[in-house]
């Protein structure tokens, strides 16, 4: 073993993450609402039958939240509706309400919309895809395997470039 190699040296303290300096600080991620009907079963669960017809949804909606303590809060929602029937009868209904409170103390506020609904939800999205995928799979059915979501281009369809608000103080997209 040589002495002259360096040991490693201690990171300079401006390189280290410093949470205060983040421009997006998560606080909470919680399951708001879940509900999943299941009108065929026992019968829908049936082996031999051909596979439903799926129709999935996604919503976003991000509201302000009023906190003395914390400074550019809101909670992002987002939610994830799936549908599957087969001819005429519906299958089964499963839809989450996946929510972040998140705070941008650090961001101008002409910077906020985007990161509300293009950054945030891109956070919460694989944490709500499983939890979806286990309240089916838990109905009786295979899970349903959502591929990655482009929220960036779901927002440009809805807002376009400039990104501006609904105008009713609430912001909200869909797919």
């Amino acid at each position: 073993m040589s002495d002259d190699q360096n040991p490693a040296q201690p990171q300079d303290d401006a390189n280290a993450v410093n949470p205060g300096n983040l421009p997006v600080m998560v606080h909470a991620q919680y399951v708001k609402d879940l509900s999943f009907e299941n009108p065929g079963a026992p019968y829908s669960l049936k082996t031999g039958q051909t596979q439903p017809r799926m129709d999935v949804n996604i919503t976003l909606d991000a509201k302000p939240l009023e906190d003395p303590q914390v400074k550019a809060l809101y909670e992002v929602s987002l939610r994830l509706s799936a549908r599957a029937v087969r001819g005429e009868q519906t299958v089964y209904i499963a839809e989450v309400l996946y929510s972040v409170a998140a705070s941008m103390p650090n961001v101008a506020e002409e910077h906020h919309h985007p990161l509300l609904l293009i950054e945030i939800p891109k956070l919460a999205f694989p944490f709500a895809r499983k939890v979806l995928a286990d309240l089916i799979q838990d109905g009786g059915y295979q899970p349903l395997l959502l591929g990655p979501v482009d929220f960036a281009q779901m927002y440009l369809a809805r807002f376009g470039a400039k990104g501006e608000a609904d105008g009713n103080g609430s912001q909200a997209a869909s797919a």
